[in-house]
């Protein structure tokens, strides 16, 4: 910790004086266009499409949550399987059912 806090110490010293922040527009306003993120989390891809008209507001949005995909999954897996095992399947591919729900 006190090694840490000398690191910290020594960058705040060598800081220039100045504005901390710098005056940047909080509403971005992308070009016209379509573009589509992905990156990934701990349960798969996790993505996002958007659409722009060029104004401030998307055109549409997207979410592609990565337990949406795994739980279309189940219908495979489930197949000739005992309704008991059902919920050790379900628990795991380690599904968030809120994350589905878009």
């Amino acid at each position: 910790m006190r090694q840490s806090l000398s690191i910290i110490g020594q960058a705040v010293n060598q800081m220039e004086a100045g504005e901390i922040q710098a005056n940047v527009r909080r509403i971005a306003r992308p070009p016209k266009g379509e573009v589509y993120i992905r990156t990934e989390s701990p349960r798969g891809d996790f993505g996002v499409f958007l659409v722009s008209d060029g104004t401030d507001k998307p055109y549409r949005v997207k979410v592609r949550a990565p337990s949406f995909c795994n739980l279309q999954s189940l219908q495979h897996m489930l197949r000739e399987a005992y309704i008991a095992d059902a919920v050790i399947i379900l628990g795991s591919t380690d599904i968030v059912l809120g994350e589905v729900d878009r």
